[in-house]
Order: C-alpha cells, then structure tokens, then sequence
C-alpha cells in the first residue's frame, strides 16, 4: 500500500518507488517481451478456451502485427507485444470462431468446446501506429470509484479490440497534493482544493476545483495506487499509459506564496471559478513541473505520452504569449521525459495555430473530438501537418441513447488516410463514457485494422451473427434496421443521438434532457420499434449469452425512450384544449412506461443507479466520508454541480441515463410533481404552481438511499411487455 510508500512528511527525498515503476517508459523493448500478461488476460476473457491458444512473442514482425494460424483445439496468434497478440485472439473471435467479447455482454458461452481451426495462416498490421482510447471525462462518467478488477477488465476489452495507448486519470490528483507543499501549501489547503473522484476530470482540465470533496489522504493514496498499478497493467501488455502532464494549473494565491510567478486567473467555467494558470514560461513553471513529474514518477512510473489540454473551452491567454508557454510546457515534459509525446484535445478551437507554432509538432498528437460531427473538415490545413488522430465522441455524459455516426467514419477514415498530405496517424476513441454502444466500439476499433475499405452493411451482418454466437435470420434483421437508424445518423451538427424526454426535466415543451443534446430524433424512430420485435423473434437458443440479454433490453429500453417524444406532444396538446380526462389517461400512460423503463433497465448489470452509489460508498472510511464521496456520485447525474452550475451553466441533467433506480427515484417523481400541478390548474382555472426543480434534484443528490446492485426480473418478459406497450412501427 502507498502507506508504506510514503511515511512521514510529503517533502521526503527518500520515497521509494513502486516496484519496476522505472523500468518501462511505454512499450517495452522490441527485443523481447514475456507473454505472462497477455496469457493471464486472455484466461480472465476466455476461461474455457485459453488453453487452446499458443501465444508466441515476434517482436521481428514489425510494428503491431499478428499472424493467427492452427487447426482445431490447437490456435497459434504470434504477435508483436502482448497487446497486439490478443488483438490477435479477438480477430480469429470474431473472423474464425463467430464469437464476439463486447462492451458490454458477450457470446463466449455459445462457443464449441472445440475451437474451430483457422482455414489458412492470417497476417494483419495496424493501419495507423495510434491507437488511442479514453476521453478526459472517461473516469468520472465511467465510474470514478472502480475496482481495480473493473479497470482491468477494460484494459483486456481494449487490447482485444486493436488499442495501444489508454489515458490513466485515477489518481492523478496525487501528484499535485504531493509537489504543491512544496510551494507554499498546507495539505489541508490542498484536499480543499482537490474535488471528488466525480468531478477531477474537470479540475485536471483546469475547469473547476473542490467540488464534491474535501478528500482524505488515504483516499489519494489509494488512487494513487490504483492508478500505478493500471499503468503497469499497461505496460506488462506493451500498451502505452498515457499520464496527465503539467501545463500550469495552480490553486489561488500562488504568485503571493512563490516570488517570480505570473498567474493568470482564468475566469467561470460552466458556475465555477477556474483554478489559476501559472504562466509557463515564468521560472516557477519549470521548477514545479519538475516537482510533479517526479512526484508522478514515483507512483506512475515514467511513460513516452502525455496528455495535456491548456486553455480548455474558454481559458483566458492574459498578457501570456500561448506560443512561448506551449514551448516551454512541452520543454518541461522533455526534460522530465526525454522526447515523449504530447497528446492535446482537438476540441473547438484548441489547439490553436499560436499554441502549434510553439512546439515541435513532430512530438505532438492532436486527438481529434470532431472527426465525425461536422462537415467540409481540413484537418491538414487546420492544424498545419501537425499529426492527429481520427476520433469519435458519439456519448456525452454517459447517456444510454444507442446510435453513431458510423457511416461518416467509413467514409472519412479511408480517404483522410490516403490523402496525399495526410496528417492522419490514428484513432481515438473518445465516447465521454464507455460502456455503451458495443456496435460503435467493435466498428470504431476495426478501422485501425482492415486495410480496405468497410461495407457498413456487410460489416453489421457480420456483427448480429457473431453476437449471438451463430447466424440468426431475426438478429440479422434486427440490426439492419439498427444499422438503418441509429447507427447512419450523419455529420454536420452532431455527433450522438438524441436523449430521452423521460429523463428530461418536466416541461411540456421538453424537446431533450441535457442542454447540449440533440433536440430531436436523429433517425426514424421505427428502426428501433422494428429490431426489438426482431429481436424477441431470435431462437430461443441463442438468448443465453450476456450479448443478447444486454442488446434487448437496451433496445426496449431505447424504443420507449424513444416513445417519450411521441406521447408528450398529446399530453401538451390536451393540457392547452383543457381536456382534463384526456389529460390524465395520458399523463397515467406517461408514468406506466417510465414504472416500466424502471423494470427493464433493472433486469440488466449494466443499467443499475445501486451499483454506481455502492462503489462510490464502498470508498469511505467512516459515515460522513461515505456521504460525501455518495453525494459526489449522485450529484454528477443530476445537479452535476452548485446552482450556478445547474442553471447558469446548464449542466443539470447533461449526464442523464435511464438506470434502473434513477428513473425511479429522480425522473418519475420529478414527472409525478409536475404533472400534479398541471392537473391542479386545470382543476381550478389557474396558473400551475411553480416548481423549484434545483431544490428538488439537489434533495435527491444528498439522499442516502439504498438501491439494488444486482439485476432482478425476466428480460425476456419484460421486453416483451415494452413491446405490447408500444405501438408496432411501420415497415420501411
């Protein structure tokens, strides 16, 4: 534990690091690699069947490249890192066996005993030597008080699927609480200023500060080593941790505690006064980066990436010269880590022509946030040859809605790539949470691999058989109507489909539940009522994988999500005709679908508010800390911060879900109030009553009630019952 690590005072010189924390700075060497940490992932993925794979190190054949041969029982994936080696296991999963492992549910159960044979040896190498994973908000949306287990899990989820370089934020909190009592702060002052796990995305992004906190030293510690040991998780598979790096962010009053230093206050962001920028190119910037990547080191280890966005939506430049402090950012970097790279955000307009002309870009990496969301895009001229990667952000704030513009990265990837001044060096996958969407990230993550160009359509068939573990004319269908629908929404304003009006905070003129979410649908809404009866027509025998339960519910639950927007309009166009009767059978049928989104969500691991509240308590040590870290988790889904955030910022309900217990405890009673006004108006002829609708999600994100954390009910049934509720959908 960091405990023993770190005795006494946080100045102490003689700290020792993590065991092997200094022995790798990325990928491992290209002479050899032990294959231990691919072989024990690939027992955790596939318990049954590991023992029919040999895996075989060939760092001799280049770059991320595998080769999969063998006869049945018997496959051979030689490869060039651990990494590359099961994403090896996942091509001959998904191209030999039929098999698919997503995120979430999987068909591994439907497998033979006997893994069948390759027809003939197979050789594959990456299209592009970037393969990024892991938006900035990932941690906090995602589920910032995971187990290690749950972080691993993921780790052999993004190997199998081709990744290489992953963003590890927990614990970077540590780091600053380490080096800044170096510089005129008491820790005291320090864990003031740290938010809690649910909110540092932010504050690493220089957005916010002590929201959701005070935190403990034992916590950050924990963290700390939480995140050392996802590194060298990492590391031990040939993948690259990519670290926080230091740009500047201090707490106030810094320029009074430390002579020499030029701060520059950075103003609101979102109700939230932003901490302080050091200017870089003052000599305390360097000393203090010193400090953090030394202290960074001692936990993290070193690596060759690093992830740093200066000036993130809005940050105010002063009097600063972006182009010295961007050189003297990435000169800090290299004299703590020689030649690493710096991955920066390609975010509105960061990062801008002053900030590249500041740097070598031959040691950048722009990881591009818009590849996929709007039209005439130049990237090449935008930033000025500078290397990026092509990403996708098709979640915002963790939302359950399904759908990606995926047919605009099949039409982008292939000639962005073969452009002759091409910039493009590969891929990010940036989801602001991930957990969702298994189609979009088996589809996203293909890119980097198949060297020609895909066939949306042959490419979603492929999926439904693999699914399920075996062809199935009814899955077949139903995700060509998927493949139709959400999944060929297009570019030029947005990048994820539409939220749920259920989620949304009551009006009758509610047009989507987060602020900066579609207004309306982005597909037909049919597509989803039609692969729901689909899928409940799939045989019998393939409904027992996590795969198939996981898609169905989803897809109930996406149909009547979708239903919402349909059935609130006739509430609307009743209230104003004052059509009383007909006002409250559709208000009761309102509430029957969200009791009934309630039931089909629960029947699902995935869609459970319990298990989200139990981790985020399962962290403090007493009461009060158990109360506060639940508060910080329930806050980011509702309120998400102060009311000037909520309000002001608009930021209430921008990381909406349907989760079981959420719908229940939050949106239904939010609905069940509202609709108890309007009711009351029409009763005696007047206004309804004014709701103060922050007071009531902030009485909800102090609540301390339990929720189950563990799914309950048939999903089959209760499938079936949204199906009956709904209206069929036309064909076409």
């Amino acid at each position: 534990m960091l405990t023993a690590l770190y005795p006494g005072s946080p100045a102490r010189a003689d700290v020792r690091p993590l065991a092997g924390a200094h022995a790798h700075t990325g990928a491992p060497s290209a002479a050899t690699f032990d294959t231990a940490p691919a072989r024990a992932a690939l027992e955790r993925l596939l318990p049954r069947h590991a023992g029919q794979f040999t895996l075989v190190p060939d760092p001799a054949a280049g770059a991320d490249t595998f080769t999969v041969s063998g006869t049945a029982g018997a496959v051979t994936v030689r490869g060039s890192t651990g990494a590359t080696l099961l994403t090896g296991v996942g091509w001959y999963l998904q191209h030999v066996a039929g098999a698919d492992i997503g995120w979430p549910g999987d068909s591994i159960g439907m497998l033979p005993a006997r893994l069948p044979a390759v027809p003939a040896p197979v050789t594959r190498s990456a299209q592009v030597p970037h393969r990024y994973a892991l938006n900035d908000t990932d941690d906090g949306y995602s589920g910032p008080y995971r187990t290690f287990e749950e972080h691993q899990r993921q780790i052999d989820l993004l190997a199998l699927h081709g990744i290489n370089e992953v963003f590890v934020q927990v614990g970077a909190e540590y780091p600053y609480y380490r080096a800044l009592q170096r510089f005129g702060y008491s820790a005291e002052e320090l864990r003031q200023w740290i938010p809690g796990p649910g909110h540092q995305s932010w504050w690493l992004l220089q957005n916010l500060s002590g929201f959701g906190g005070p935190v403990t030293e034992r916590l950050m510690r924990e963290r700390a080593e939480l995140g050392g040991r996802i590194a060298e998780q990492l590391r031990g598979l040939g993948m690259t941790p990519v670290l926080p790096g230091y740009f500047g962010t201090v707490p106030a009053g810094f320029a009074a505690r430390n002579a020499g230093a030029a701060t520059v206050a950075q103003g609101d962001w979102a109700g939230f006064d932003r901490p302080d920028w050091l200017d870089p190119a003052s000599p305390v910037f360097a000393k203090l980066a010193a400090a953090y990547y030394a202290e960074q080191r001692t936990v993290f280890g070193d690596s060759s990436m690093y992830r740093m966005s200066p000036l993130h939506e809005g940050g105010r430049t002063g009097s600063v010269d972006v182009g010295a402090a961007a050189g003297a950012i990435q000169g800090a970097l290299h004299a703590a880590h020689p030649g690493a790279l710096w991955a920066v955000l390609g975010w509105q307009d960061d990062p801008t022509a002053e900030l590249l002309a500041g740097v070598d870009t031959s040691k950048l990496l722009i990881l591009d946030g818009l590849s996929d969301r709007y039209n005439r895009l130049d990237r090449e001229t935008r930033w000025g040859g500078a290397p990026y990667a092509m990403g996708t952000i098709y979640n915002f704030g963790g939302h359950t809605t399904i759908g990606a513009n995926t047919s605009v990265w099949l039409e982008r990837f292939g000639p962005w790539r073969a452009k002759n001044n091409s910039a493009l060096a590969g891929i990010a996958y940036l989801p602001e949470a991930t957990g969702t969407n298994p189609a979009a990230f088996d589809l996203f993550t293909d890119l980097a691999w198949d060297a020609g160009p895909i066939d949306q359509r042959t490419w979603f068939a492929g999926f439904a058989a693999r699914r399920y573990g075996r062809p199935d004319a009814e899955a077949a269908a139903a995700w060509e109507e998927m493949r139709k629908g959400p999944y060929s929404t297009s570019s030029g304003l947005w990048s994820e489909s539409q939220d749920s009006l259920f989620s949304a905070r009551p009006s009758l003129s509610a047009v989507g539940a987060a602020y900066w979410s579609p207004k309306s649908m982005r597909y037909p809404a049919g597509s989803v009522r039609r692969a729901l009866d689909h899928l409940l027509r799939v045989d019998p025998a393939l409904r027992r994988s996590s795969a198939y339960r996981f898609d169905l519910v989803d897809t109930a639950r996406q149909a009547l999500a979708n239903h919402s927007r349909v059935l609130l309009p006739k509430i609307k166009a009743a209230y104003e005709a004052k059509d009383l009767a007909r006002f409250r059978t559709l208000t009761a049928e309102w509430q029957d679908g969200m009791r009934l989104l309630d039931q089909v969500t629960g029947s699902d691991p995935n869609l459970l508010l319990g298990t989200w509240l139990s981790r985020a308590r399962s962290h403090g040590a007493d009461r009060a800390e158990q109360d506060r870290y639940e508060y910080d988790a329930r806050s980011l889904l509702s309120v998400w911060g102060r009311r000037s955030t909520s309000e002001g910022g608009f930021l209430h309900d921008y990381a909406n879900r349907e989760w079981s217990g959420l719908i229940s405890e939050l949106y239904a009673r939010r609905w069940t109030a509202y609709f108890a006004t309007l009711d009351e108006a029409l009763v005696g002829g007047a206004a309804p009553r004014e709701i103060d609708w922050h007071a009531f999600e902030e009485e909800w994100a102090g609540r301390t009630t339990r929720h189950p954390d563990r799914p309950g009910g048939d999903p089959y049934r209760l499938a079936t019952a949204v199906a009956a509720a709904l209206p069929a959908a036309a064909t076409g």
